[in-house]
């Protein structure tokens, strides 16, 4: 739960998806990285598409 909360306060800050801490293979990158993906929107996200 740790991992998802901290990838969440990394994507808020904008911070590179590099700075994950946590090692390939690890489970927690993968929440880490769940977290991460929530937080951050796509680029023109808010735009309408139309």
């Amino acid at each position: 739960m740790r991992a998802l909360l901290d990838g969440v306060d990394a994507g808020r800050e904008a911070a590179p998806v590099a700075s994950c801490p946590f090692p390939r293979g690890d489970l927690r990158r993968s929440a880490w990285l769940r977290g991460y993906a929530k937080a951050r929107t796509l680029p023109g996200a808010d735009e309408s598409a139309g």
